[in-house]
């Protein structure tokens, strides 16, 4: 065992004796951070806005502190972008994390001096707990790649500015820059396929053992190899024992991801976004994540079902149960006040408090009242992958059909590129139906009372999410297509590129 395993394992114990003193005091520390936040803030512009002096409880603060998204914060980071100080936080921020928004354009959201270790600490902290739990620490020896945005900076305002896993990489250990791949200049190539070109080229020969990234693009990676070598990635890298991934549900690209591995590895999910590093999956025994309580962040619940009402009942994480699904508002060490992230989380446990994301409150289709989520379409399509195990998903996206070429009931359209189709097509369908007539009453009562009809999928050739991407310019990096739509824009688009 190598120095960097051998200094990993006192670490890692380290930090889950911390984790537990804070998992044992959750709501204490929640309040801690409530009253630690708006005190920082006090003499900001925001705060004296929203009278913070006035604040002595969670009532107060949800008095003064509205719920807010990206626009109705535009005028306070317009200025701070502007080069001003003490706006939403104390003095300026230490970068700005440019992310696309879906009504709001280009997003710049701050990431301040005392919110930075938020993201690089808990990054590190999820791949120290899954040593602590398992004792498997040699793959810090070998090489570890991260695919990311490219590291380029520029400024806005005096204030650094880039992709939140670009500013990431800038943060990387030292201890761990020797072992990291690819290469600094390699990972600074803005054009993905040239990107991942080179960073093939940089990473066959190595003795690769933990890859970690979005899973689209980390099976575009598995997939190139594997087309240069004709070898499964297990024997392009023998010692490869660990995927950390996150930003979408892992599950649709399970099956294809592993197949292309050609064994089973341990994986780590994670929940990062530009907003803040919100939680990681502390064990391999369940799926649940843990909830990061205790690293700058207050966080706030809506039960999804009130999120639209003029005045939405706002918990805070003493309040929330088990099994609901809530829209996540964060207030954070950064200057965000009441942000609605558009994620929405079910907690799976309270005791420590562990979440699933089943998706976006704006992700949904409702053209006819059905409300349908993006979980209960993962979950419906993976019901029907497990009766049908040939069966392998690129990716996949669903919309409304609301009037159909040839008339007749509207439906769900599901376009979706395999990368092994079902032997029985109808069957499939059926089986996915099915189990969203499970997981929906409302779409089952649609179905039933033929006001819809049942779903229909349409087979996409080979590479149609990705030349969508890229005629969109979000090939790679941290990019992802929404897995739903309430409109046709996507779909209409995909079935354009399909039929080139």
């Amino acid at each position: 065992m190598g120095i960097r395993a051998l200094l990993s394992e006192p670490l890692a114990r380290y930090i889950v004796q911390q984790q537990q003193d804070w998992i044992s005091r959750s709501v204490e520390v929640q309040e801690k951070w409530r009253g630690n936040l708006v005190r920082k803030a006090l003499h900001t512009e925001f705060g004296k806005d929203h009278f913070f002096k006035d604040i002595h409880s969670y009532s107060d603060f949800k008095e003064a502190v509205p719920v807010h998204d990206y626009e109705d914060l535009h005028k306070y980071i317009d200025k701070v972008k502007n080069g001003d100080e003490d706006i939403l936080w104390p003095g300026k921020p230490l970068y700005f994390a440019k992310t696309s928004g879906t009504t709001s354009g280009t997003k710049y959201i701050p990431i301040s001096r005392d919110s930075i270790s938020n993201h690089i600490d808990s990054a590190r902290n999820a791949i120290l707990t899954y040593i602590a739990e398992t004792k498997k620490a040699q793959f810090l020896d070998n090489k570890l790649i991260f695919l990311s945005g490219s590291p380029v900076l520029t400024e806005t305002g005096g204030v650094l500015t880039g992709r939140l896993s670009g500013i990431s990489n800038h943060h990387v250990p030292g201890y761990l820059r020797s072992n990291q791949m690819p290469s600094y200049e390699t990972n600074c190539i803005e054009d993905w396929e040239t990107k991942l070109d080179k960073i093939i080229d940089e990473t066959l020969d190595q003795r690769m053992s933990l890859i970690s990234g979005i899973p689209p693009w980390v099976q575009m990676y598995f997939d190139k190899i594997i087309e240069r070598t004709g070898k499964k990635i297990k024997d392009v890298f023998p010692d490869f024992s660990l995927f950390i991934y996150g930003g979408v549900n892992f599950e649709p690209y399970r099956a294809k991801l592993f197949e292309s591995i050609g064994k089973k590895i341990d994986s780590i999910e994670l929940y990062p976004a530009s907003e803040g590093f919100f939680a990681y999956q502390d064990s391999q025994k369940d799926d649940g994540l843990l909830l990061l309580l205790d690293t700058g962040i207050f966080y706030e619940f809506i039960p999804v079902e009130n999120y639209f009402d003029e005045n939405p009942r706002r918990l805070s994480i003493g309040e929330v149960q088990v099994g609901q699904n809530y829209a996540v508002i964060v207030n954070n060490n950064a200057g965000l006040w009441g942000y609605s992230l558009g994620d929405t989380v079910r907690f799976v446990s309270v005791n420590p408090y562990k979440i699933l994301v089943t998706g976006r409150i704006k992700h949904f289709i409702s053209a006819f009242g059905e409300h349908v989520i993006g979980e209960e379409i993962e979950k419906a399509l993976r019901y029907a992958m497990e009766r049908h195990p040939e069966v392998e998903v690129v990716e996949f996206t669903v919309a409304p059909m609301v009037n159909s070429e040839n008339g007749g009931l509207p439906y769900h359209e599901w376009l979706v590129e395999f990368a092994v189709e079902p032997n029985n097509k109808e069957q499939f369908v059926a089986d996915v139906d099915r189990k969203l007539t499970e997981l929906n009453i409302y779409y089952k009562d649609l179905i039933k009372g033929s006001i819809l009809k049942t779903l229909e999928l349409v087979p996409l050739r080979k590479n149609s999410f990705i030349d969508y991407m890229r005629a969109n310019g979000k090939l790679g990096g941290q990019n992802k297509v929404p897995r739903l739509s309430n409109d046709r824009k996507i779909a209409d688009e995909l079935i354009k590129i399909n039929r080139q």
